[in-house]
């Protein structure tokens, strides 16, 4: 039985943006093996434990949750009492049949302080006897016709269940099912975020006040360099500003601290004053700078297995800048004429082309969970499913840590 698994987590949000959890999305390879593990439901929630013990707790923080699904057999076994019953929500699958003895396990789970979600709800015979244990309800927006949808949702408003609308795949959408009183939102919008009508995105005010403090106590420009890989807007910024006319720039800048180094600490902190009045008013929801922020990462680490440090910090600015064309509602030409970057990250950008074309698209295909695609990627890098896994935990891990706004 292989315990290799490609990872891949969709953002669950309120109306504000603000982040519930996630769910986790754990399938085998395409190689040898896979069939083992999906046949077994046991083998699949030994990969989900042991990727959860080996990431201890770290990037749960702050009452984030984990959406893990699972079938009746995994219900009713004993690896699921080995998960962390205030870390996750056991979301029970639609094929899943409220068997009396299915119940009896659901009373023993939710008694040892397990919460359930039921996925892809609607009316079906025996569904009465699951809603007591629910805390959760998903919705797939795309399953059924909107009216039907939201005659059930006036409905079960009246429950102390929370509703989750999945398949959000549009900002159109997601105003449509927060007018109809879903209380939190799944899908592609948050997860590859959608044009919006904002050109402007501003840093947060508490990342420019941590940089005005370490650049006044004149910090090591490895700390100053992190904080600035926080903020993808101050990221954005810095490189404009680097490349204005102002700077008469020779030489392409190759990284965050190259321009921190360019710039100087007296000019740095002036300009960081300045950010002040404008910091924290960007249209950019936190949901869609960590998906950029956690993309930049994975590319960062990816490229360690074969690439110099110099080339790893291009592919964190590179995945970083991917999704910049959505976050300003501009195309990527008209946005990499405002900066001189290598040629490298440009091509990449425009066309996931070039020395890291391929790791960039092999970390957009992390995110969709396109697992043909992770396969052919990862075998043209000389990489290992392992290697791609750890790494994709790491940089999920990494980001939690750096304390985002959720």
């Amino acid at each position: 039985m292989t315990t290799e698994a490609f990872l891949a987590r969709q953002p669950i949000v309120d109306g504000q943006h603000k982040l519930l959890g996630y769910e986790l999305l754990f399938r085998p390879s395409h190689h040898s093996g896979a069939a083992q593990v999906e046949s077994n439901p046991s083998a699949t929630l030994h990969v989900i434990t042991n990727t959860l013990c080996d990431m201890g707790t770290k990037w749960l923080l702050q009452g984030r949750l984990a959406f893990i699904n699972v079938e009746y057999e995994l219900l009713m076994g004993e690896f699921v009492s080995l998960l962390p019953s205030d870390k996750v929500v056991l979301e029970i699958l639609e094929t899943v049949e409220p068997t009396p003895e299915l119940l009896t396990r659901l009373d023993e789970l939710k008694k040892a302080g397990y919460r359930f979600a039921l996925d892809k709800f609607r009316p079906r015979p025996g569904i009465e006897k699951l809603l007591p244990y629910a805390s959760y309800l998903k919705f797939d927006m795309l399953s059924q016709p909107a009216e039907q949808t939201a005659a059930l949702v006036r409905k079960l408003n009246k429950l102390p269940a929370r509703l989750i609308a999945e398949r959000v795949e549009s900002i159109a959408s997601f105003n449509a099912c927060r007018d109809l009183g879903f209380h939190y939102f799944q899908g592609y919008y948050f997860a590859h975020p959608e044009h919006l009508t904002a050109r402007v995105m501003n840093p947060a005010q508490v990342t420019v006040l941590q940089l005005l403090d370490k650049v006044r106590g004149d910090a090591d420009i490895k700390e100053i360099e992190d904080l600035f890989k926080q903020d993808v807007a101050l990221t954005f910024k810095l490189l404009r500003y680097i490349n204005s006319a102002g700077f008469g720039l020779s030489c392409e800048v190759q990284s965050i601290r190259h321009a921190v180094s360019i710039l100087g600490m007296k000019p740095l902190y002036r300009w960081l004053t300045l950010l002040l009045a404008t910091a924290g008013t960007g249209a950019v929801s936190p949901a869609q700078a960590r998906t950029a922020i956690t993309r930049g990462r994975l590319c960062e680490l990816l490229g360690r297995h074969f690439m110099k440090k110099a080339d790893q910090d291009n592919l964190f600015i590179a995945g970083v800048f991917s999704l910049l064309d959505a976050m300003l509602d501009t195309p990527m030409e008209e946005i990499l004429d405002r900066l001189i970057i290598p040629e490298s990250i440009s091509d990449a950008l425009l066309s996931r082309t070039g020395a890291y074309g391929p790791i960039l698209a092999l970390a957009e295909a992390c995110e969709t969970h396109n697992l043909e695609r992770i396969d052919e990627l990862t075998e043209a890098l000389m990489l290992t499913p392992d290697e791609v896994n750890r790494d994709h935990l790491d940089a999920l891990a990494w980001v939690e840590q750096l304390g985002l706004e959720a």
